[in-house]
């Protein structure tokens, strides 16, 4: 600046301490917080997160031709997740494994190549069970039905087939051959069986040795108190014909094998209970013995029980 004169005058303004920094330090403070709260983050981040996930960060900055962690993702946290442990799952998910078993061949297949009706399926024990038990039934069925046929189908046997009682009880088959009024099975008081007794007999054993169940034979008597020799009384008498009943059964063709007891019970268990002196107590029971047999036919055929036809006439002369 000029003065009147004409002189130039230079005037020098000196500032404060303040003014002579300026605000450069604001930034560089600024800075410095900021990397402090990046590495106070940082300490938090290495403590937050598991051992597997720091090995995905230490890969991520060490990479290798092949991934080494077990997540499946080079990433930097390794397929990890901060808020939750553990890898996040792939979404995709392999379709389920189907298993199947396959039925075993059956026994009959397996021994002789040939199928057995219906597919090889195995079977377990309850359910073998109930085939054999369905299997006897039927076989008692067609026996029954076949002795009925057979003292019909004979004319001089027809007044017999009121002696000829057959049901169905849970211990067996029951066949009783009984006595009637005026037509008696044994002479009274001895064991010796009459020839009709013999026939009904025959046509019993017909049936009963295609049959593969155990049988039990008991004989019994009324309550007639019996006059005979002494020591002898009821009980010898039924056991007696019940022993007889037994040998006429073998001479018949069946397999001694097959009984499985043979028993005299005397008047203990009349057929008609209200009546002890009724002549229909007096009788031969043989019983087929429920589930001693294998569900087959004596000849060991599966395909089903073979009886014999009903007897002819002429069979039956």
């Amino acid at each position: 600046m000029a003065d009147k004169t004409g002189s130039i005058i230079i005037k020098r303004v000196k500032k404060g301490h303040a003014a002579g920094h300026g605000g450069a330090w604001k930034v560089a403070y600024a800075d410095f917080v900021t990397a402090m709260m990046a590495f106070f983050l940082l300490l938090w981040l290495l403590n937050a997160v598991t051992q597997e996930q720091l090995e995905g960060i230490s890969n991520y900055f060490a990479p290798q031709s092949a991934s080494a962690t077990t997540s499946g993702s080079g990433a930097v946290l390794g397929g990890q997740s901060i808020a939750e442990p553990g890898a996040i799952g792939n979404p995709i998910k392999p379709p389920p494994m189907v298993a199947m078993d396959l039925p075993a061949p059956s026994a009959g297949q397996g021994s002789t190549g040939t199928d057995t009706g219906g597919g090889s399926q195995d079977v377990d024990q309850q359910t073998a069970e109930e085939i054999i038990k369905k299997k006897e039934e039927e076989q008692f069925q067609q026996a029954e039905e076949t002795l009925k046929q057979a003292i019909q189908s004979i004319p001089s046997m027809k007044e017999l087939a009121k002696s000829l009682v057959v049901d169905d009880t849970p211990e067996g088959m029951r066949i009783q051959i009984v006595d009637q009024e005026g037509l008696a099975m044994f002479p009274r008081g001895t064991s010796d069986m009459y020839d009709h007794t013999k026939k009904v007999l025959s046509l019993v054993a017909k049936v009963i040795e295609k049959m593969p169940q155990k049988i039990s034979i008991a004989g019994h008597t009324d309550s007639t108190k019996f006059a005979g020799a002494v020591g002898y009384s009821n009980w010898e008498l039924s056991a007696d014909r019940a022993n007889a009943s037994r040998r006429a059964l073998i001479d018949l063709g069946v397999p001694e094998n097959r009984l499985s007891q043979v028993v005299g019970k005397a008047a203990e268990d009349p057929l008609v209970a209200n009546d002890p002196a009724n002549p229909r107590n007096r009788r031969i029971t043989i019983v087929l013995l429920r589930g001693t047999g294998d569900g087959k036919g004596a000849a060991g055929d599966s395909g089903g029980m073979s009886l014999p036809p009903a007897p002819t006439k002429a069979q039956g002369g």
